[in-house]
């Protein structure tokens, strides 16, 4: 009787935890992120069905805000992909020691990004790539670069020697050292530069619409020439909600990477 007891009050635990994980999950990762997106939707039902403005309702409309939406999302998926596998393998290379030499042409290069204003790579290479998508893609992709480069950098270089050292006299071989001592120890600040990568790119891919790749921008910009605050304030908002919604899903994503690594 005892052993059925047992048994039973071992699966009525094993039930609370499963209910208590799958709460902890759904408060962090669905909560928030329904809520953003509930208020972005709100936003934009509320203008479509309370404007008198026959222009607004033209132009605003639900087919016109998904395309928008998905137009973005995929410009800053894209960018932010190609960036990222470029600049934390890159980053890791040039903290090497045998490639320290280096390091000044690699961040210089990819510092031209944060220093050239982003409308201006869009014009540059707009008469080697031409409109649309592909030159958008490599405008945000070089101006996400240098965050996550220097946070690589600096996060690997942040780790102690002695800890390193210690490695090394245990018979370690680099790359496992580098995989299992250096990189967990650097990924809160490696993160760091995601996020920032990412949140900068979801503003900038607002621009995109100057060379016809669409996104929430074309929102903006149409808002601004009809002179219509609606449009221009859904455009806005949406894009807004946007880099929320990323920076907040990214930071659990690295608090989720930090607890494999420990």
């Amino acid at each position: 009787m005892s052993e059925v007891a047992t048994t039973l009050t071992t699966k009525q635990m094993n039930r609370r935890i499963s209910f208590k994980s799958f709460g902890e999950f759904a408060l962090r990762w669905l909560l928030v992120p329904l809520i953003l997106i509930g208020a972005g939707t709100g936003f934009a039902v509320y203008i479509i069905t309370h404007t008198t403005d026959f222009i607004v309702k033209d132009f605003l409309t639900y087919d016109r805000l998904i395309a928008a939406g998905l137009e973005h999302i995929k410009l800053v998926l894209v960018s932010s992909f190609l960036a990222i596998a470029f600049s934390l393998p890159m980053g890791i290379i040039i903290s090497r020691p045998r490639f320290k030499r280096l390091e000044k042409w690699v961040v210089g290069i990819t510092n031209v990004g944060q220093t050239v204003p982003s409308i201006a790579i869009l014009g540059l290479f707009m008469g080697f790539f031409g409109l649309g998508f592909k030159t958008a893609i490599f405008a945000l992709w070089l101006y996400a670069l240098l965050p996550i480069l220097r946070n690589t950098l600096a996060g690997i270089r942040s780790v102690n020697p002695g800890i390193i050292q210690a490695a090394h006299g245990m018979g370690m071989h680099p790359m496992r050292i580098l995989f299992k001592i250096e990189l967990p120890l650097a990924l809160k600040v490696i993160m760091g530069g995601i996020r920032t990568a990412v949140v900068i790119n979801v503003g900038t891919a607002a621009l995109a619409t100057f060379i016809g790749a669409g996104g929430f921008g074309d929102l903006i910009v149409t808002g601004l020439k009809l002179s219509r605050m609606e449009i221009l304030l859904t455009g806005a908002v949406s894009t807004a909600l946007l880099a929320i919604l990323a920076d907040y899903l990214l930071s659990h994503v690295e608090a989720k990477l930090i607890s494999y690594g420990d």
